[in-house]
């Protein structure tokens, strides 16, 4: 991440330049800002050009992504206040690498705010139309008939409520990795949302398995890095998010996830908590409007709709897989479930003492 600072002490000039952001159905925003702009001054700047009222403009940040050759997103990270986004992404010099506006916040309560916005709700909508294509929120054939038809009638609130009561709205999927849990080295697939780490679990019997981490029941996490290799081989920086559970009552016990999206896990913890402790203190996320009186050159960009994105594709043969398969992860609980705010929060209860997922027994451990 590039500071001002940074621009300073690199000698980096300040001009006026144009960037590119991405919205969630693949359309682009360009933007005229100055490479001293920091995240906040872009964010404004592209709400003004969708004219996104300034007391939503808090609702959403700007993601760093890389696009893979299949298409698929992999979130590196949310853009931290003090970043110049321009100077962080021409330095990254790969056409890999874009900017992407989405929602910041987590709890779906605060949809109905955006939503009672014309851009607001484009956006969300988009959002929303994007993470069932990707797969990254589970539809069954019913339910994807129902969304279809409400897209084709443009009830674009009624897509949005029903896209709620989906599993997995809201989460920001992470590409496969490994984890320590419930074994080491066994393959997982990490999702945020709903104030949790959701996890899918390949066992070493090629058995799948479901469960949950809730982030109120985390200690604390850390973030660390290893490099390896030879002098002679390319190094390779290993990433490592590792939380310490509260299992049971006096039970805690770390678990760790080896991934390269890492940083982007703990910001999305970060967050969650941060969210956690506005709604506790009776507060707003709402941006408090800070006027500047920086003497920054005065853009004026023509304005830009938000596109209404195509029609839901019907699934393809591959997609069907990917439904059965989540419908079977969707019949895999964890045992005893307790009155927890989650269906499937791993506490003590639910391993025997053992923090083992369901179908797994004591003598199996």
């Amino acid at each position: 991440a590039t500071s001002r600072h940074d621009q300073e002490t690199q000698q980096i000039p300040t001009e006026e330049v144009s960037l590119d952001i991405c919205l969630s159905n693949g359309q682009k925003v360009t933007v005229n800002i100055l490479t001293s702009d920091q995240t906040e001054d872009v964010l404004d700047t592209v709400a003004t050009k969708l004219d996104l009222p300034d007391d939503l403009v808090g609702y959403f940040s700007l993601f760093l992504v890389r696009e893979g050759v299949d298409g698929g997103l992999t979130f590196v990270r949310k853009l931290q206040e003090f970043e110049l986004p321009y100077v962080s992404i021409t330095s990254l010099r790969s056409s890999e690498f874009h900017i992407i506006l989405r929602k910041s916040y987590w709890d779906m309560a605060y949809d109905s705010d955006v939503m009672d916005n014309r851009v607001g709700l484009n956006l969300l909508y988009a959002q929303t139309v994007s993470d069932i294509e990707r797969g990254w929120i589970l539809v069954n054939k019913d339910q994807h008939r129902q969304l279809k038809s409400l897209q084709e009638k443009g009830s674009k609130k009624e897509f949005i409520h029903l896209g709620q009561t989906l599993k997995y709205y809201g989460f920001i999927k992470f590409d496969p990795c490994v984890t320590d849990f419930p074994e080491k080295g066994c393959q997982v697939i990490v999702s945020a949302g709903n104030n949790e780490l959701n996890f899918h679990v390949k066992l070493p019997n090629e058995q799948m398995k479901e469960g949950s981490f809730k982030v109120t029941r985390m200690r604390c996490w850390r973030v660390t890095s290893s490099v390896s290799g030879t002098l002679s081989s390319k190094c390779e920086v290993k990433l490592e998010l590792a939380f310490e559970y509260l299992m049971s009552k006096d039970r805690l016990q770390w678990v760790t996830i080896t991934s390269q999206q890492a940083i982007m896990m703990s910001i999305c913890l970060q967050s969650m908590v941060d969210e956690l402790m506005v709604k506790k203190s009776g507060g707003s996320i709402k941006k408090m409007l800070r006027k500047r009186h920086n003497g920054s050159i005065h853009r004026t960009d023509s304005q830009q709709a938000v596109k209404s994105p195509p029609l839901l594709e019907s699934p393809d043969q591959s997609r069907e897989q990917i439904v059965k398969l989540s419908t079977k992860l969707n019949s895999v609980s964890l045992r005893g479930i307790s009155a927890s705010n989650s269906a499937n929060d791993i506490s003590g209860n639910d391993f025997h003492g053992n923090y083992a997922f369901e179908g797994i027994g004591d003598d199996d451990l």
